[in-house]
C-alpha cells in the first residue's frame, strides 16, 4: 500500500542542519587556488578569507573554472578524465584536463541530460527526443551519432495500429512510444541494460539499451516529470512538478518490463525538481522549488522519512550522491556540500562563486589523491551563467560548525525565500 506524508507531518520534521544558522562560513572562489580556463588569462592565487589552522586538515575548493561564452550549462556527465557539458546552443562539448577535447552538434532541441553507458553517450532534449552518439574508435575526439529514441522504424511500424496511439491532450493523441514534450531527465541501469527517460508529458519511458526498444510508457504523475532515477535494488523514483515523489517496483516476466506504484514518499504544494539516490539504494533524496531537500532512509521494504536539509534561500535544481557524500545545486548560485553520519547530514560546504542558478552537477572519484582514510571526489558544476567549475571534494573535511569554531570568519547573512516554479 502507498503511503504518503502530509504538509502538516513535514512541518513537525526537525532538520539535521541548516547552513543558515552558519551562513558566514562559506568556501568560495575567491578563498581556493584557481586553474582558469582556456579562454581567460591566468589569474594570480589569492588570499582566502579564513583559513584552517592545521595544514593537515583537507580543505574543499575550486580548482578550475571552464567558460565558452555560448549557452548556458543545462547538462553535465562525466566519464573517466572527459567531461560532456550540454547547453541551450545544441553543442555538446567534451573536456580532458581542464581543456576543450571535442565537440559535436545535435540538430535541434537543448541538451537537459546527459549519460554515459559504455561506448555510448544519451542526451535528452527540449525537443522530446533521446539521441544517441558513439566515439570513433580510430579517433576517440570524433563523435558520430548512432541513433534516436525511438528508432524511426519503430515509429513506422507502430503508427500503423490504432492501439499504439494514446491521448496526450485533450483532442491530441501521440504514439505511447514517443515523448511529445521536453526529455527532462535521463538515468541507467546498467546492470539489466535499461535507460529511463522522463519528459514533462507526464511520463516516463523504459528503453533497452542493446536494440533501443521502448519497453514501457509509464503515467507517472499529474504534471510534468522533472526527475528520473533508478537504484540498483530494482527501484525507479520519480520527481514531478505536481509536488510528488513516487516510488516504483520494477518487475520482469521474459523480455516483458514493467513498474509498479507501491509508495508515494511526498506529497506538496511546490515542486519536485530534483532527486538522487545513493549507490547502495538505501537513501534518496528530493529537492523542491522551496530551497528544502528531504530525504528517505529504507528501513525493510518501504522508506521512511529521515529529515530535511535546509541550505538553500531559492530552489534546488539538481543533486548528486557520492560516497557518504550529497551534493545540492541551486537557483541561490551555491553547492551545499552534505555528509551523511549515521542518521545525521552535517554540511561541510558552501561552495560559492557562480553568478548564475546551479542547474547541474557531475562528481567523479578523484582516484589520484583518495587514500583509505580519505575518500575524495572531483565535482563538477554547470550554470546559467555559461560556465563550468570544477572542485575538489573531501570527505574528511571538517564541517562548517567544526570551521566556526576554528576561527570566526566574515561574512553576511543569507535572506529566505522559496522561488515558485514548474518546469526545471
Amino acid at each position: 500500500m502507498a503511503s504518503t506524508m502530509n504538509d502538516e507531518q513535514f512541518g513537525g520534521r526537525a532538520s539535521n542542519f541548516s547552513v543558515h544558522e552558519n551562513a558566514n562560513n562559506r568556501i568560495s572562489c575567491d578563498g581556493s587556488p584557481m586553474l582558469m580556463s582556456p579562454w581567460n588569462q591566468m589569474n594570480p592565487f589569492t588570499q582566502s578569507e579564513w583559513s584552517v589552522s592545521s595544514q593537515d586538515i583537507p580543505q574543499n575548493g575550486l580548482i578550475g573554472s571552464l567558460v565558452r561564452e555560448e549557452g548556458h550549462i543545462y547538462s553535465l556527465a562525466a566519464n573517466g578524465d572527459l567531461l560532456y557539458t550540454g547547453s541551450d546552443s545544441k553543442n555538446i562539448r567534451v573536456w580532458k584536463n581542464m581543456e576543450e577535447f571535442s565537440a559535436f552538434k545535435s540538430n535541434s532541441g537543448l541538451v537537459k541530460s546527459i549519460i554515459i553507458c559504455g561506448e555510448k553517450i544519451f542526451t535528452g532534449h527540449q525537443d522530446g527526443k533521446v539521441r544517441v552518439w558513439k566515439t570513433d574508435p580510430r579517433d576517440p575526439s570524433v563523435h558520430r551519432r548512432s541513433g534516436t529514441l525511438p528508432k524511426v522504424m519503430d515509429i513506422l511500424k507502430s503508427s500503423i495500429l490504432p492501439r499504439n496511439y494514446v491521448e496526450v491532450k485533450r483532442n491530441k493523441t501521440a504514439l505511447w512510444i514517443k515523448h511529445w514534450d521536453a526529455v527532462s531527465s535521463l538515468s541507467m541501469c546498467e546492470e539489466h541494460g535499461f535507460l529511463y527517460s522522463a519528459s514533462w508529458d507526464r511520463t516516463f519511458k523504459v528503453w533497452r539499451i542493446e536494440n533501443s526498444r521502448c519497453l514501457e510508457s509509464v503515467k507517472a504523475h499529474d504534471d510534468a516529470v522533472n526527475a528520473v532515477v533508478s537504484s540498483v535494488d530494482g527501484m525507479v523514483y520519480s520527481g514531478s512538478a505536481d509536488g510528488t515523489i513516487n516510488v516504483w517496483k520494477r518487475s520482469s516476466r521474459g523480455r516483458a518490463v514493467r513498474h509498479e506504484l507501491v509508495q508515494t514518499l511526498l506529497k506538496q504544494e511546490c515542486a519536485v525538481t530534483a532527486l538522487a539516490v545513493n549507490a547502495s539504494g538505501s537513501v534518496v533524496y528530493g529537492g523542491s522549488s522551496d530551497g528544502l531537500v528531504n530525504f528517505w532512509e529504507r528501513e525493510k521494504e518501504v522508506m521512511t522519512h529521515g529529515g530535511v536539509l535546509k541550505g538553500h534561500t531559492l530552489a534546488v535544481l539538481c543533486l548528486a550522491a557520492a560516497g557518504n557524500l550529497v551534493f545540492s545545486g541551486s537557483a541561490d548560485k551555491n553547492i551545499c556540500v552534505w555528509r551523511r553520519e549515521g542518521n545525521a547530514h552535517n554540511c561541510l560546504s558552501l561552495l560559492t562563486g557562480h553568478t548564475g542558478p546551479v542547474k547541474c552537477l557531475a562528481v567523479a572519484e578523484d582516484k589520484k589523491k583518495s587514500t583509505a582514510n580519505d575518500q575524495r571526489w572531483v565535482v563538477y558544476s554547470g550554470s546559467l551563467d555559461k560556465s563550468i567549475k570544477v572542485w575538489s571534494v573531501s570527505e574528511m573535511a571538517p564541517d562548517l560548525q567544526q570551521i566556526s569554531m576554528m576561527q570566526q570568519p566574515a561574512g553576511g547573512d543569507f535572506p529566505w525565500g522559496p522561488m515558485p516554479s514548474l518546469k526545471y
